[in-house]
């Protein structure tokens, strides 16, 4: 994996800003150049053996033109000066052609910017990994794992992925900005066998910016082996209306879903069962969610936006009280509001609404002690399928995990479906734990849910 040198940096902002020039030179009213450089590791170790070795590259370029009210995009990855022509070319003749749109538009300039200092965002130790030492992550894990007990028969696995990437984005309105990042993670996936011959597969991982933050590649085979182990010999139950915990990465998911109705390309679509709930109580007295798209070093951090408005820290929910949407330029219009620098984009398309780091800030009781307080209940350590309904709310997940009797963990549980309605959870949250980590830009901790219906024989 080699670095972006500062040769390859210098000719990406040329380039962007060419094409720029290039667009209002064809009469466009505004343009903006996305650049993208990215390089990608990625090796599986299974049974010990080298199974699987990527490493790849890609860089490409894409442009957004407004002819007045009308906005196109196109991208190439063809940087020779006549690709860059028929780039812009296409954009302009598309921008000619499409419907027009009162709330396209670049974003204010006052609006423009980026966040000053250094956000952590490139650790060179990411870069300095020599690739055997990558592998030897990987193969870490797997044999950690795989060592732990002797019910450990299997495994899909151990993994270890890098990703070091670049953009850069120049607009017609003199904004011009670049930055790196990289992150880099673990990740084992045993197979655990019971006497019966039944064969049970978890796994564990470790996301970060920098290698001395992940976890040891020990630790994370040894916590896959712990969950692979804990499914063994899982029943199905009768169906009940009881509380229901979920694991943190599980509340992550469920988070997912409140940033699906935060969404402020959701919400100008009256898509949502948010709709036009700003500042009314919507959820528990003791739900605050946070989207913070500055903090130092955070999966979803970044100097500037992918219109290039500076993120920031903009709190969604305050004591159960909805205070704001996620919102982009167009969004933000639409909705006759100021966007909250959580613009993202794929090369080529037109900006969409991303959180930063989103999270559920923390309570003050351990999972042992929310465990210890319910008589009964189910904890879910994994969703299967998909089921939401934003529009709605209505919520109904397949899920595993573990029975709760008497404050303990009893048996494991499979073949169960979990239904309710958002708008119901988000007010019967009657715990929330002290456990929150970041595994990826989006993070909750433990969080015990009131009266949800557990469907099973």
């Amino acid at each position: 994996m080699t670095r972006m040198n500062s040769k390859v940096r210098v000719d990406a902002l040329e380039l962007a800003a060419d094409a720029v020039q290039q667009a209002s030179k064809r009469g466009a009213t505004g343009a903006e150049a996305f650049v993208r450089e990215s390089s990608h590791f990625s090796c599986v170790v299974r049974l010990g053996d080298l199974e699987k070795l990527e490493e790849a590259g890609s860089r490409s370029l894409g442009l957004r033109v407004f002819m007045g009210q009308r906005s196109a995009s196109s991208f190439s990855s063809d940087f020779t000066p006549k690709g860059m022509e028929a780039l812009v070319n296409e954009a302009v003749g598309l921008a000619q052609i499409v419907a027009e749109d009162p709330f396209a538009g670049l974003p204010e300039p006052n609006e423009l910017g980026a966040l000053p200092g250094d956000l952590g965002l490139f650790p060179e130790d990411v870069l300095a990994l020599p690739t055997q030492d990558r592998i030897d992550y990987a193969r870490r894990a797997e044999k950690a794992s795989r060592e732990f007990d002797s019910q450990i028969s299997n495994s899909e696995g151990g993994s270890f992925e890098a990703f070091i990437g670049r953009k850069i984005l120049v607009n017609s309105l003199g904004f011009a900005g670049d930055y790196s990042q990289s992150h880099c993670s673990i990740s084992a996936a045993p197979v655990a066998r019971d006497a019966n011959g039944t064969l049970r597969r978890d796994f564990w991982f470790s996301i970060a910016r920098a290698i001395r933050k992940l976890e040891s590649p020990e630790e994370i085979g040894r916590q896959a082996a712990r969950r692979a182990l804990r499914r063994l010999g899982a029943r199905k139950i009768p169906s009940s209306r009881v509380p229901v915990i979920f694991d943190p990465l599980v509340s992550q998911a469920l988070l997912g879903n409140v940033f699906d109705a935060v969404n402020g390309d959701t919400v100008c679509l009256n898509s949502t069962f948010l709709s036009g709930k700003i500042g009314q109580q919507v959820a528990v007295g003791d739900l605050t969610i946070i989207d913070d798209g500055t903090l130092p070093g955070g999966l979803g951090t970044s100097p500037f936006d992918a219109e290039g408005v500076p993120p920031r820290r903009t709190v969604v929910i305050e004591k159960g009280v909805l205070k704001s949407y996620l919102l982009n330029t167009s969004s933000a219009r639409k909705l006759g509001l100021r966007s909250t620098g959580n613009a993202a984009r794929v090369v080529g398309g037109n900006p969409r609404t991303a959180p930063g780091n989103l999270f559920v800030t923390p309570g003050s009781k351990s999972l042992h002690t929310i465990v210890a307080e319910t008589a009964s209940g189910l904890y879910v350590t994994e969703f299967l399928g998909f089921g939401v309904d934003i529009t709605t709310g209505d919520f109904s997940r397949g899920a595993i995990g573990l029975w709760i009797e008497n404050g303990e963990f009893i048996y494991p549980v499979e073949e169960v479906t979990i239904s309710g309605n958002l708008k119901d959870m988000l007010n019967n949250i009657s715990e929330i734990g002290d456990d929150l980590e970041f595994r990826g830009s989006t993070a909750a901790p433990t969080l015990r849910i009131e009266g949800m219906t557990v469907a099973g024989h």
